[in-house]
Parts: C-alpha cells; sequence; structure tokens
C-alpha cells in the first residue's frame, strides 16, 4: 500500500510509516474494542435501570426524540429500512476507509487522526464498563420503543440482537450503548472530510454523515440522545488526549529503541583503519605534490634526487614520499 504524498499534498512525517506496522496495531485495537464489549457486559438489571433513567432524565429536559424518530421509522419501511443498513455496515465500513484515504493521500496527518481515534474508542470502552445501559429497543415494550432491526430482519443479515448476523448475537454486547461510539466514530470522519477533503462534496459528507447517523441511532431505538452526546464528549475527550499520547509513546520508543547508529560509525571508521594498516591522522585529506607541511624541514635533495641517494640525507620531517 504506497505511503507518500501526491504532488501538492502535505509533507511525509519524518518517521516512514510502514502498512505492515499500521495495520496490526488497527486490527489489535479493533480486537481490544471487540473484547472489552464483550467483558464488560454487566448486571442486566442495573443495565435496565440505567436506561430507564436516562430516559427520565431525557423527558424532564425535553430532550425525548428517541420516540418519534422510532415510530417514523417503525411506519416508514422507506426510512426504517435504509436506517437499519446504515447502523449495520457504515460503522464498520467508512470508518477504515477513511484511515487508509489518510494514510494514502494525507499522510502527515495520519498519525494523529490514528491516534486520536484509538484514545477515545479506549475512553468509551471505560464507558461500558462503568455503566452498561440497556439501549431504548430492549426495554419492555410498554415503553413504546420498536427493535427496527428485528421489526426489518426479512431485509438484512441480522437478526433480533442488534446488528449481528443471525445465530451470532452472542458474540456482541447490547448493553454497551453508553457512550454511542457509533455517533463517536461518525464525527471522526466527519472532521476528517471536512478538514482534509478539499472538495466541497467532502464538506457536505463531514457534516450530513455524523448528523445523519445521530439520527439512525435514535430512529432504530439503538441510543438514547444522551448516549449520542457522550459520545461526541468522548470524541473531545480523546482530542485533547491524543497529544499526550503520543508524546508518551514517543519517549518509549525513544528510551527502548536501539542505538544503532553510533555503533555503525564507529564501526565504520574502525574498518577504515585497519584496511590503512595506521591510525588516521589526516582524516583522508592529502597534500598535493610539492606542497610543504607547516616547519617541514626541507630535504637536501630536490624532487629530482637520485635514487642511490642515501636515507639520512633527507630531513627528519620530510615526507614518506621524498625518504
Amino acid at each position: 500500500m504506497p505511503h507518500t504524498e501526491r504532488p501538492g499534498t502535505e509533507a511525509a512525517p519524518a518517521t516512514r510509516l510502514r502498512w505492515w506496522t499500521e495495520l496490526p496495531l488497527i486490527l489489535l485495537v479493533y480486537a481490544c474494542y471487540s473484547a472489552g464489549r464483550l467483558l464488560v457486559r454487566g448486571d442486566v438489571t442495573d443495565a435496565v435501570d440505567h436506561g430507564l433513567a436516562i430516559l427520565r432524565v431525557e423527558k424532564m429536559l425535553y430532550l425525548n426524540a428517541e420516540h418519534p424518530l422510532n415510530r417514523l421509522f417503525t411506519r416508514e419501511p422507506w426510512l426504517g429500512i435504509p436506517a437499519d443498513f446504515w447502523y449495520a455496515s457504515l460503522h464498520y465500513l467508512v470508518t477504515p476507509a477513511i484511515l487508509v484515504w489518510l494514510f494514502r493521500s494525507r499522510t502527515r496527518h495520519y498519525r494523529a487522526a490514528r491516534t486520536w481515534l484509538m484514545t477515545s474508542t479506549f475512553i468509551g470502552l471505560i464507558g461500558f464498563s462503568l455503566l452498561p445501559t440497556c439501549p431504548p429497543r430492549l426495554l419492555d415494550a410498554s415503553h413504546g420503543f420498536v427493535d427496527t432491526m428485528a421489526h426489518y430482519s426479512a431485509y438484512g443479515w441480522w437478526g433480533g440482537e442488534a446488528s449481528a448476523p443471525r445465530g451470532l448475537g452472542g458474540m456482541t454486547n447490547q448493553y454497551a450503548a453508553m457512550p454511542s461510539l457509533h455517533v463517536g466514530w461518525a464525527l471522526w470522519c466527519g472532521v476528517m472530510l471536512w478538514r482534509h477533503g478539499g472538495t466541497r462534496a467532502a464538506k457536505v459528507a463531514g457534516v450530513g454523515y455524523p448528523l445523519v447517523t445521530t439520527i439512525v441511532v435514535m430512529g432504530t431505538a439503538n441510543h438514547y440522545f444522551l448516549d449520542a452526546a457522550a459520545g461526541v464528549a468522548v470524541m473531545a475527550a480523546g482530542l485533547l488526549l491524543a497529544p499526550v499520547v503520543t508524546r508518551s509513546v514517543g519517549r518509549v520508543r525513544a528510551r527502548f529503541a536501539p542505538r544503532a547508529a553510533p555503533v555503525a560509525a564507529v564501526t565504520t571508521v574502525a574498518a577504515d583503519s585497519s584496511v590503512a594498516g595506521s591510525p588516521i591522522v589526516s582524516g583522508g585529506c592529502q597534500t598535493s605534490a610539492g606542497e610543504r607541511i607547516p616547519r617541514q624541514r626541507e630535504s637536501r635533495f630536490g624532487p629530482g634526487a637520485e635514487p642511490g641517494a642515501s636515507p639520512t640525507d633527507a630531513g627528519e620531517g620530510a615526507p614518506a614520499a621524498a625518504r
């Protein structure tokens, strides 16, 4: 996968990016994200209590947009079915696509963007563990929500357990609703498109994608409005902490990285000395014919001295070629 900047784009970072190191890192973070959601399932009773508490707060603040959106998506299949596909797929397609695009075409900004996304994701995992939350679709039917994923499951690959393929619902944590990383990751994608897209269409997509995702997660009854707001807050915290993470990683890397350059330089000098058979005095400089070194004693024999002249006839400081 190429990673150099195209003409007219930003210069590449000092440390060259390699796809074979970046890809395992991204996969590792995603594996931690998926495993973390499974390991912090929490108690179902607590999750339901947290979900109802959020719903009460929203009603008190007149923020309960989930009910009208959910009724609209349930009543209108032309809205509900595309919304379910949006929720089940784009979260896992658009984010990696943006990462690849940054890696290939915006190399200068890739590392900071990737660190921001990863830091925010780990903060989100902390939220899942501390506050397991039942999404609206899993509340008792008396609360007025319909699980559109289950309602329209005949049109997609998912069943009645979130967006997981049929039969694999046990591999997902359905109570990891607070914060909404669907909204958080969509916001990250929107910022990247707005800042680095360079076209009006990219800016429109940068605004529209996170907004539509927020409407979708509420209309499909997968998240509360406050879940979406928490997803935005998590991304803001990740943005603030990303430079700290970058500096910390840089210090660790500098501390444990092998110092090979000085050793290589010494080895090169030693090799050159051994080839010459004598210590290096002039550092590779040579004198031209007839040039005298300062304070050098002149030889009684000039350059045209006879071959049979005695070595003692030459001065002590004469060059070796004249002795």
